[in-house]
């Protein structure tokens, strides 16, 4: 089995700064210019930011506010998600011209296993140097692509030489590449995990190397085991060509805080009306109803109830959230809210996975 998984080709292609280049290239007045899609210089939070707006640390998950004050010059650009699934189509069809096992991660990234592909190219290198030529000269924007033998070192590696770069990464050069690599690049690592490994004198991946599994599951419990494998070059998980959804969730930032329960019954109706109409389209239900809240200060709390029963009626989902938002009462006012509906009753059938069993 790890011989197979070993001989694998995996291409991992990631957008550069995926919104923003969408934006700039759309709008030829904001070229060259640090943009960041979403928020405002007085609400809501950053989706994504330029290259030119990253160097004043303008960055995703970052509210209007920091991000304007890190860089006055800063232009908001709302976001036009139609537009980014539009071009993210152009691109997944440049995909599957090369092999049908591709993996979407999101709009911007997906895996490519291009062990056996339709070109009949032994090469991973210069397939993923064909892909990335074929996006800016069909689509317009640049990609960035790391290659190896599994799904994690290739999603390491495309973060290597951004943007517009690419990295392979060989059989034989594995373990090398992942012990001389800060251990805050590995991916699945974050930054509270960073810190906690700085603290335990983990600092590379031949540090991590060093430490026995049973050192690590008593520090990081079952994440324990895989940081122990994928150091070690071991990451079996295939390429999948479909997923199937594990929740549904819709959310809502707002432009005034809100203070009360009693207004916060309107939002969460419509919140729940939108989630009704996500799962009809999936044609799915779940049993697992959550509340999310974020407060004024960006703390966020989860409130959760599981029924006997599976439910995707508006009604019956807000029935359960209201209940949920009684629960206890609010820590301060509130910025967003969001329901989210978990353990579906997702009939793998209706899903197609497929699974296959190298010169790079």
């Amino acid at each position: 089995m790890q011989e197979e998984v070993s001989k694998r080709k995996i291409i991992h292609v990631d957008m550069d700064a995926f919104y923003a280049s969408v934006e700039q290239m759309d709008s030829p007045a904001l070229r060259g210019k640090p943009i960041a899609v979403g928020g405002s210089e007085v609400r809501g939070v950053v989706s994504a930011a330029s290259y030119e707006a990253r160097k004043f640390g303008v960055k995703s998950a970052m509210s209007g506010i920091v991000a304007k004050k890190n860089c006055p010059d800063l232009i908001f650009v709302k976001p036009r998600f139609d537009r980014y699934k539009e071009i993210s189509k152009q691109i997944q069809k440049i995909f599957y011209d090369y092999t049908d096992l591709v993996e979407p991660l999101s709009l911007d990234e997906a895996y490519l296993d291009v062990t056996h592909n339709k070109k009949g190219n032994p090469s991973a290198t210069l397939l993923a140097q064909e892909i990335r030529a074929r996006i800016y000269n069909e689509v317009g924007l640049t990609a960035s692509a790391g290659i190896s033998i599994n799904k994690f070192v290739a999603k390491v590696a495309s973060d290597y030489n951004k943007p517009n770069g690419q990295k392979t990464v060989k059989p034989d050069e594995v373990i090398s590449f992942l012990e001389a690599l800060p251990i805050r690049k590995f991916y699945g690592v974050g930054k509270v995990t960073t810190e906690k490994m700085y603290q335990l004198g983990i600092f590379t991946g031949l540090e991590l190397r060093d430490k026995s599994v049973a050192f690590l599951e008593k520090h990081f419990g079952k994440m324990g085991s895989y940081y122990h494998d994928v150091v070690r070059g071991i990451h079996n998980s295939p390429v999948k060509s479909s997923r199937i959804a594990k929740s549904v969730a819709a959310e809502h930032t707002f432009d005034i805080n809100l203070s009360s329960e009693i207004f916060m019954i309107e939002k969460l109706e419509m919140i729940a009306s939108s989630l009704e109409k996500r799962l009809k389209r999936h044609n799915v239900s779940g049993k697992t109803v959550t509340l999310k809240i974020k407060y004024s200060d960006f703390t966020q709390q989860t409130r959760s109830k599981t029924l006997p029963y599976f439910i995707a009626d508006k009604s019956l989902i807000l029935e359960i959230v209201k209940e949920l938002l009684y629960q206890e009462r609010l820590k301060n006012s509130v910025r967003l809210l969001g329901i989210s509906m978990n353990n579906l009753n997702t009939d793998e059938k209706k899903f197609v996975v497929v699974q296959l069993k190298f010169e790079f």
